[in-house]
């Protein structure tokens, strides 16, 4: 994996066999908890969605250390899945081995991808509305939530409102096949 700093990167990974990585809300708030704190002043969050079996961030690396942003991202991984086979009671990895970080060049493209990962639930069909996921970054972009893990200052440099980031999140739809 390929990181600089100062550049964007949609960072996902999946689990093997599509076994659920996250089987309970504790779970889910455990896993973002974990990565604020391990990830304070490494990088910054600018959307992020936790499905049942995988994850998105959209990234920017904050630090000239990407060697170490590295390590804590397989860290991150491997401390959840140590954590998870404790609570039930299961061995073995739970994430795929290659986390992918794929470069974001552009307005454009960063807009479609904070879009395409909020609406991660919505095509997987776990919810009908981009406001029932509370997995994702999207309640706290469009002002429902008060979350403090992602920054906020993209959406309003690039939208200058939040009805034009919701109406803009609600008309556009992206197939699964817009990240390959």
């Amino acid at each position: 994996m390929d990181l600089e700093v100062d550049n964007y990167y949609h960072l996902y990974n999946r689990s093997n066999s599509r076994e659920l990585l996250f089987k309970n809300q504790d779970n889910y708030l455990y896993f973002l908890r974990k990565f604020r704190n391990r990830f304070d002043g490494l990088l910054k969050v600018f959307a992020y969605c936790l499905m049942p079996t995988h994850f998105h961030f959209l990234i920017r690396v904050e630090t000239q250390k990407t060697d170490v942003l590295k390590e804590q991202i397989g860290i991150q991984l491997s401390s959840y899945t140590k954590a998870i086979n404790n609570a039930f009671d299961r061995n073995g990895s739970l994430f795929q081995q290659h986390t992918k970080a794929k470069l974001v060049t552009g307005n454009s493209q960063l807009v479609n991808l904070i879009t395409y990962i909020h609406q991660n639930p919505v095509r997987a069909g776990v919810v009908d509305k981009l406001t029932a996921w509370p997995y994702s970054s999207y309640l706290d972009l469009a002002g429902y939530r008060a979350g403090s893990l992602v920054d906020r200052t993209h959406i309003e440099q690039i939208f200058g409102s939040k009805e034009e980031f919701i109406a803009f999140s609600e008309r556009t739809t992206f197939s699964s096949s817009f990240i390959e």
